[in-house]
């Protein structure tokens, strides 16, 4: 069973604050120990810390960065490995098909890395392979997209979809829940992932703690801001009055800020979905109808080399008291709006 807690920016866990938020498996304890990055006083066995260990090699093996998102995620990872002087990070050059992926990370196996970070353009084609580096004795770090048995990595990082869309429902309830029938649409992202399915879930389940709230419609974009604007477009058209919008994607969203800009209308609010740069500096801003974004944060895949790094030396985590990592993390879905928006603009990705 899964206990969520609330995160700040990051999730990192080379540092105190990793116990600020994180989604642990198979903890019992999170017990803190005194003195410089010991779990507890009867634990002598060293924790994740950013001082300098044994030095090791990570494989890290992503999609195509042909989304935003994506991009941010290579970033992140590239970035926090520069900061450990005893991390060498083998990056490949990403692809969307899943032949040429797998190959790719077969390589990264037949170096002999001493763990990979693999965010698979297809978790369920791509399970094969990271079983091949687990029998490797080489432990996987999965990220974001997961493979179809736990066999096949050490540990999971990624994002809460449900959250997201649970987390946007509740911000949109408390800003209508004293206006008598009020009215929400969804632009949503690909219909055939399950990750769509799983934030429109938790959207629906959130108003259904409003009754005076009804969502009237719903389009399914594709991630891309031409796709955005399109059936933004088409929503406007067909729904002349509304109160609220959520936008499961900041790509797609700045299509569809576009289309309403050309429709003049300012009659509504707009929840965005990840935590785009462009979405934080229009929240900033306080101009047009975004108000708030609902992070899915590509800082996970910091995370993700922290673990590595971690499991590469042997190290639990700073500030629990268990002597190995945790085999789970979700990342919270922060919501980002005027208030706050400061706080996480250096995340925001372009």
């Amino acid at each position: 069973m899964h206990q969520l807690t609330a995160s700040r920016r990051r999730l990192l866990l080379g540092a105190a604050a990793a116990s600020a938020g994180a989604l642990l498996t198979g903890c019992t304890s999170n017990d803190t120990g005194e003195g410089d990055g010991d779990r507890t006083a009867a634990n002598d066995r060293p924790a994740a810390d950013d001082k300098p260990g044994k030095r090791i090699t990570i494989g890290y093996a992503g999609p195509q960065a042909d989304h935003g998102w994506l991009n941010a995620v290579n970033d992140n990872a590239r970035q926090r490995a520069e900061k450990y002087p005893d991390v060498t990070l083998e990056v490949t050059e990403g692809s969307n098909d899943t032949a040429q992926q797998i190959g790719q990370i077969e390589t990264l196996i037949n170096r002999q890395v001493d763990v990979l970070v693999v965010l698979p353009a297809d978790g369920k084609a791509l399970t094969r392979v990271g079983l091949k580096a687990m029998r490797a004795g080489i432990p996987v770090v999965n990220l974001d997209r997961v493979f179809n048995t736990p066999q096949a990595y050490r540990c999971w990082v990624g994002g809460d979809n449900y959250g997201m869309g649970l987390n946007a429902g509740h911000y949109i309830g408390e800003r209508l829940k004293d206006k008598r029938n009020a009215k929400v649409v969804e632009l949503a992202g690909l219909d055939n992932l399950e990750l769509t399915k799983q934030r429109t879930q938790g959207f629906d389940d959130a108003l259904k703690n409003y009754p005076n709230i009804k969502k009237v419609a719903r389009q399914a974009a594709e991630f891309t801001v031409e796709s955005g604007q399109a059936k933004m477009a088409q929503l406007l058209q067909a729904q002349q009055d509304f109160d609220a919008l959520w936008n499961h994607d900041d790509d797609q969203g700045v299509g569809a800020l576009r289309a309403v800009d050309q429709a003049g209308r300012e009659d509504f609010l707009m929840v965005g979905g990840a935590g785009a740069l462009s979405a934080f500096q229009a929240i900033k801003a306080g101009r047009g109808v975004l108000k708030a974004t609902v992070l899915y944060p590509p800082t996970m895949a910091a995370s993700a080399i922290d673990l590595a790094r971690a499991l590469g030396q042997g190290k639990g985590v700073s500030g629990l008291a268990e002597f190995e990592i945790p085999s789970s993390l979700t990342c919270y879905s922060a919501v980002v709006d005027k208030e706050n928006v400061d706080q996480y603009m250096p995340t925001g990705f372009k």
